[in-house]
């Protein structure tokens, strides 16, 4: 088992540490999208970030996106609030037929929502990606479709994108694998997100001080 417990926070609590906002996981609990994730926002809490997560059994309580309607009820109305006060954000989609399942793409197109914000959507945001899949190519093929959504949605996707074969990769039940390669993807994931969603952290109270004066 490999225990991540010894690295050294790069935020104190309470001293502007960035958001992190983690989306994905499947109807079916315990996913390994799903651990995949969680495993992720506890690295980042680790070095330092807070999070907020929005698994399977949230996401399968967000009705299909509707532009049109402008109530969104408990959970579309949190998930909005969340990504609004985030400094970053993990993706984690199980590879369904070769893409991102419908799921996971729901929520996302709930960001349409801040397309009127003063940041809109994910622009400027580091965007950590997770694709999972009972195979390799299938979950290489949703992680480049989480690539181009993030693209598309302004953000910037981390360098490190983690694939993950679940036909070989296992979690326990407190989302830790022994898996030396994809726990180096997730710990250089949560990385990247809390280093970078800093700087994220940083320009928005550049901004708002620019706004008081």
């Amino acid at each position: 088992m490999i225990i991540f417990g010894e690295e050294k926070p790069m935020y104190e609590p309470g001293s502007g540490r960035p958001h992190i906002v983690g989306i994905g996981g499947t109807t079916r609990s315990a996913s390994s999208s799903e651990a995949a994730l969680r495993m992720c926002l506890r690295l980042a809490e680790k070095l330092g970030a807070s999070t907020a997560a929005f698994v399977g059994a949230d996401l399968a309580k967000l009705p299909m996106y509707n532009p049109g309607v402008a109530e969104r009820g408990e959970v579309g109305a949190k998930l909005a609030a969340e990504l609004r006060r985030a400094d970053g954000v993990v993706i984690a989609s199980a590879g369904y037929h070769g893409g991102v399942s419908g799921l996971v793409k729901n929520a996302i197109d709930y960001l349409e929502d801040l397309r009127e914000d003063q940041r809109p959507y994910l622009q400027g945001m580091p965007v950590g990606l997770i694709a999972t899949g009972a195979g390799w190519q299938g979950a290489v093929m949703t992680l480049s479709q989480l690539r181009t959504i993030v693209h598309a949605l302004r953000g910037w996707p981390t360098p490190m994108g983690a694939v993950i074969n679940s036909a070989e990769v296992s979690f326990d039940r407190d989302f830790c694998t022994d898996d030396a390669q994809v726990a180096f993807q997730l710990e250089t994931i949560a990385c990247d997100l809390v280093g970078f969603g800093s700087k994220v952290t940083c320009m928005a109270g550049l901004g708002s001080e620019g706004a008081g004066q």
